[in-house]
């Protein structure tokens, strides 16, 4: 009982320490050069966010990862609670197997392939919406 008071405790400090930090993005400025560099991308990176923004699987599983809550305890690119959605798309290809099993996890709960921090049981969330944010997950490869 107590270490289930110490994790929802520590769930909540993250979160709220997650909420205020926000999501800005750092600004940058490109330079035009005439330099024999072949490939300007490699000098400048783009972000996951930036890379993907057009498609229509990241644009209905972005806007349903924020509707249902996910981003209090994920990132794109940067683990806080749970790990980052970048991290997951490279643990797992994008297979109906694997989006399967993603969904399930996250509507019935699962602990151990990311630490001691469970995610938790989602069962208020359609299994649809759920499928739509997993697709958009494993989208994210770097």
């Amino acid at each position: 009982m107590k270490l289930i008071k110490s994790l929802s405790a520590g769930v909540i400090v993250l979160s709220a320490i997650a909420y205020s930090c926000g999501g800005g993005g750092s600004n940058s400025s490109e330079s035009s050069s005439a330099s024999s560099q072949p490939a300007p991308a490699a000098s400048a990176p783009v972000s996951l966010e930036d890379k993907y923004k057009d498609d229509p699987v990241f644009v209905a599983g972005s806007a349903k990862a924020k509707e249902s809550g996910c981003t209090a305890c994920h990132m794109v690119e940067r683990k806080i609670v749970g790990p980052s959605y970048a991290d997951v798309a490279a643990k797992y290809d994008n297979t109906e197997a694997n989006v399967a099993m993603l969904t399930e996890h996250v509507l019935n709960g699962f602990v151990g392939n990311w630490g001691e921090v469970p995610m938790p049981a989602h069962p208020h969330l359609a299994k649809e919406d759920v499928e739509t944010i997993v697709k958009y997950v494993l989208l994210l490869k770097k």
